[in-house]
């Protein structure tokens, strides 16, 4: 009686190096282009976030419809970028104890 074999479970669609680095790439020049718009801390910050919420719609269409890797690189680049922003903020906000948002 033969022994039964063990089940191989794969990743339909495996992310790869290349297109997650391509995603990435592109994240951080969009972020970059957002980013350049802003003349100040106020202006940066909310360049930032609406740089940050079309590239997360954007990784979402990616990841459901088009090529997972760029999604996730995409993804990478928002949370690094909107974190960036988020710091600068945040040490305005405890310099000058007021929020730079409003």
């Amino acid at each position: 009686m033969p022994i039964p074999t063990r089940p191989v479970y794969r990743e339909p669609h495996p992310v790869r190096t290349v297109p997650l680095l391509a995603g990435l790439g592109a994240g951080s020049v969009w972020f970059a282009l957002f980013g350049s718009i802003g003349r100040d801390l106020l202006s940066y910050a909310w360049w930032t976030i609406a740089a940050a919420i079309s590239a997360w719609v954007v990784a979402l269409v990616l990841g459901f419809i088009g090529d997972r890797g760029v999604a996730v690189g995409a993804a990478l680049a928002s949370g690094l970028g909107l974190s960036i922003a988020a710091g600068f903020v945040g040490a305005r906000w405890i310099t000058t104890a007021d929020w730079p948002l409003w």
